[in-house]
């Protein structure tokens, strides 16, 4: 079997998961050619597993201070780029093609009338699930971004609808933390602001993963290039993680068992109806803007979701070699029931009286 993958390059979420994705298409001994778009191909990092890929431009968000800002989005988009990057993508040799929500790959398929399989969480939207910030614009985005003829929606819990959970590597629980260790990933936040928002929590070590690397002159305070080894081995040891609302990461943490702290994107649908969920199920804290006092509260919470989920990279390789059923009430009920949802304490002695600095508002 050959499959061509497309996968959207905005943010690191998709990715994250086509990482996991490729590594088990492989494993099955399947013929992967990917494809990248929404960034440029300078800005593409760690990306050995993918041998060969292509990169073409496709569409971006244009986002400044934590917002998307659609009239910039319209206005840098390049359509006759994008009409000749769909032209120009011949996928008759392919036995199958995959989109996470990548619209070359999805248009192309359409154009060239083959059946296109989208894989991602985007896709989940396609059922009654937690939705919030949603206008005209957004729900026009949603359904045309990307279409697919046959999507299969991910994740953190079912809430009664034909979704699975999401696809991410299963890595075993983390022996020990270090308590004070946290991982801040806002990568489309002015980088200062941050730093200078975290700077009075002395008691904590911040270890922040930014696009842009900016100068931190506090020793509790670490500003740190993108890098997906470096990030994960943080990841795996910390207490807990502040982000925008994006779905992959959140779903590592919860996996790990880390508390989550999210501040969706302004104006973006599917980052504020992640938070919703997130707030909705109990699995995380939440924040509208970057704000002192809601990080305060956070950092002195224990409280943390741990949700051990099933490879479900595996199962959606296996259901495509099998030639992709229809999957029914009991296949979905099935995969649900090997989840397992539990409150952990990370460390009571985090309530302690607050530094001087840290009371500060």
């Amino acid at each position: 079997m050959k499959i061509f993958y497309g996968v959207q390059g905005t943010g690191n979420g998709h990715i994250t998961r086509a990482r996991v994705m490729a590594k088990e298409l492989y494993a099955a001994g399947i013929e992967v050619d990917f494809q990248f778009t929404g960034r440029p191909a300078e800005q593409y990092f760690d990306m050995a597993i993918f041998k060969d890929y292509q990169v073409r431009t496709g569409l971006t968000f244009n986002t400044h201070k934590g917002q998307v800002n659609y009239l910039k989005t319209a206005l840098e988009a390049k359509p006759r780029t994008l009409l000749k990057d769909i032209k120009s993508l011949d996928l008759s040799g392919y036995d199958l093609v995959i989109s996470d929500f990548e619209p070359v790959t999805s248009w192309a398929g359409r154009k060239q009338k083959r059946a296109v399989l989208g894989i991602g969480h985007q896709y989940a939207f396609n059922h009654d699930i937690p939705r919030a910030g949603s206008d005209p614009i957004a729900n026009q985005v949603m359904k045309y971004f990307a279409p697919a003829h046959t999507g299969v929606g991910l994740h953190w819990h079912h809430f009664g609808q034909p979704i699975l959970p999401p696809v991410i590597d299963t890595p075993e629980t983390p022996k020990s933390i270090i308590r004070n260790k946290i991982i801040v990933y806002l990568p489309f936040e002015d980088q200062h602001e941050v730093v200078a928002l975290l700077a009075p929590f002395t008691h904590f070590s911040f270890h922040v993963y930014a696009p842009v690397v900016v100068e931190s002159t506090f020793a509790h305070i670490v500003v740190n290039p993108l890098s997906r080894d470096a990030f994960q081995k943080d990841l795996y040891d910390c207490a807990g993680i502040i982000s925008n609302a994006g779905f992959e990461l959140a779903s590592e943490a919860l996996q790990l068992g880390k508390k989550i702290l999210a501040k969706p994107l302004h104006a973006q649908m599917e980052q504020i109806s992640n938070a919703a969920a997130l707030k909705q199920l109990g699995y995380g804290h939440t924040m509208n803007d970057l704000d002192f006092s809601v990080i305060k509260h956070w950092l002195q919470d224990d409280r943390a979701i741990q949700i051990s989920y099933p490879n479900i990279a595996n199962v959606l390789v296996q259901w495509i070699i099998d030639g992709m059923p229809k999957m029914d009430a009991d296949f979905i009920e099935a995969i649900w029931n090997t989840v397992n949802v539990e409150h952990i304490r990370l460390n009571p002695s985090l309530k302690r009286t607050l530094s001087k600095s840290e009371r500060l508002s």
